[in-house]
């Protein structure tokens, strides 16, 4: 009888032993994110980017985007995340900030853009005709001189 009693307490050390060394995870369908592009075309794959919780200082997650410029992650607490992203292209730096209103039940409830990226067209438009009318002006002012 102790011969089958050590046996099984030599079976139950192996396998705690091996479940200790192990590697476990678990596949949910939560969580939050958001594709970062330079246009549509081109994504803002491998930028360096950072995720602030609500009042956080230090951030709470770190990391590059993947090959199609996805940031992905887990809030645990409601309020408005901030991710940054730093970005390098063939054109120079670009950052984002983009801010994300995380409600009770942890899924997204609203996303803020800058003015700028939701107002890039006319932006663009006032700014060439601006171009356009100092061209214009500093031409006229040519012919009278």
């Amino acid at each position: 009888m102790s011969k089958i009693l050590y046996a099984i307490m030599l079976v139950l050390l192996i396998y705690s032993g091996a479940q200790a060394h192990s590697i476990h995870y678990q596949v949910e369908n939560k969580g939050i994110s958001a594709r970062i592009f330079y246009s549509a075309n081109d994504p803002a794959s491998y930028s360096g980017y950072e995720i602030f919780g609500p009042g956080d200082k230090i951030p709470h997650q770190k990391g590059r985007t993947d090959k199609n410029g996805f940031v992905s992650f887990l809030p645990d607490r409601a309020g408005t995340w901030i991710i940054k992203v730093f970005g390098e292209s063939d054109h120079g730096y670009h950052g984002a900030q983009i801010e994300v209103n995380v409600d009770e039940g942890m899924f997204m409830e609203s996303f803020k853009k800058p003015l700028a990226a939701t107002h890039t067209k006319l932006i663009i438009g006032i700014g060439l005709m601006g171009w356009i009318f100092g061209a214009m002006a500093l031409f006229k002012r040519r012919k009278d001189i």
